[in-house]
């Protein structure tokens, strides 16, 4: 047997373990949970890289894809996964502690917002700082900072930050780079993969710099891997989509690409953070 006969072989075998209604006849679906409006990660159009990346999986898996759509708020996990309405979210952060996380398929960082033709920022000691009008963006209902508004505190950088909060008109992202776009303020700090996206979206060009983490607390990291999740017992879906990680790496990376997700290099562990 041929080692592509073999894998197709294997990947059918754990497919009927896992989902036992396709080795019944059933229309084969990869039960997917997402956010029917959150680019760049998903919406209902499918236009997110998840929504892409869900139809990697699936073509390899040779199934189709099948959404449960949901916020992606506070309990999204309890009432999606853990009830069973689905079986992979496709993006949550590795060290998650309610799913069985997969191996990382990428790592992004937060990163500087600001005009393009200006001097690039990178660290919280720039001196700049200290007079610019920064955004940076609160998660959660109680308005909680993220590491970058922690990182300003620390420098007394407080009287001069404008909070972002996740619930307002429009995606939080969206609206803080717009206000970078529109001079509200001189530069924002927040989460890569959406500043990058919105970023790229106005009509004044703007520039985007990863945080420079080094001199940093490790209690405030500014980096993040990624993975897939599934529920906490099913250990063999988790291997499968390892395995397509492995397999489908080169075209996955070209997908975060393409949606100008800032990539940094990964690293063996990752500390424990606020990532809106």
């Amino acid at each position: 047997m041929s080692s592509r006969c073999r894998d197709a072989f294997a990947i059918a075998l754990v497919c009927a373990c896992v989902w036992p209604s396709m080795a019944n006849g059933a229309e084969r679906v990869l039960r997917v949970c997402a956010d029917p409006d959150n680019l760049p990660y998903s919406n209902r159009n499918g236009a997110g890289f998840e929504n892409r990346i869900a139809e990697i999986i699936a073509r390899e898996l040779g199934t189709s894809v099948g959404y449960t759509w949901h916020p992606q708020l506070r309990g999204f996990v309890r009432k999606t996964l853990n009830e069973k309405l689905c079986d992979v979210l496709i993006g949550v952060p590795t060290d998650l502690e309610l799913v069985r996380t997969t191996k990382p398929y990428y790592r992004s960082a937060y990163v500087f917002v600001y005009r393009a033709g200006e001097r690039a920022f990178d660290s919280f000691d720039d001196e700049r700082l200290m007079s610019a009008r920064i955004g940076v963006q609160l998660v959660r209902n109680d308005l909680a900072a993220t590491p970058p508004g922690h990182a300003l505190a620390g420098r007394g950088i407080t009287q001069n930050v404008v909070g972002f909060p996740v619930l307002g008109d429009g995606p939080q992202a969206e609206r803080i780079v717009r206000a970078v776009a529109d001079g509200t303020l001189d530069v924002a700090v927040a989460w890569g993969p959406p500043a990058a996206y919105y970023a790229r979206l106005q009509t004044v060009p703007l520039a985007i710099s990863a945080v420079r983490a080094a001199g940093e607390p490790s209690s405030l990291p500014f980096e993040f891997s990624l993975s897939m999740g599934v529920r906490r017992s099913d250990n063999e879906l988790a291997q499968t989509l390892n395995g397509i990680i492995d397999r489908r790496q080169e075209e996955l990376h070209a997908v975060l690409a393409e949606y100008g997700v800032p990539e940094v290099a990964p690293v063996p562990t990752d500390a424990k953070g606020e990532m809106p």
